[in-house]
């Protein structure tokens, strides 16, 4: 989880990511941010987001991002 929350900080320094659970809703990620974040979740945990996968729920918090990286990482 830290790598993830490292990689969303990088992004958006001033969003407590641990709490925020309104990543998308609330427009704290952008689509440019979905792409860059598909791209260094794959480099760093070694899995493939794919189209199915990119939906606001699986994106709205760090917790649900972590949780899709788990599911990625048990399906490989």
């Amino acid at each position: 989880m830290e790598e993830l929350l490292n990689i969303l900080r990088e992004m958006h320094p001033d969003v407590d990511f641990e709490k925020e659970e309104h990543l998308i809703d609330s427009a704290i990620l952008d689509s440019m941010d979905i792409v860059s974040l598909i791209t260094e979740i794959g480099e760093e945990f070694d899995v493939t987001i794919t189209a199915a996968d990119i939906v606001p729920a699986n994106f709205n918090s760090a917790k649900a991002l972590y949780a899709l990286i788990q599911r990625l990482e048990d399906e490989a």
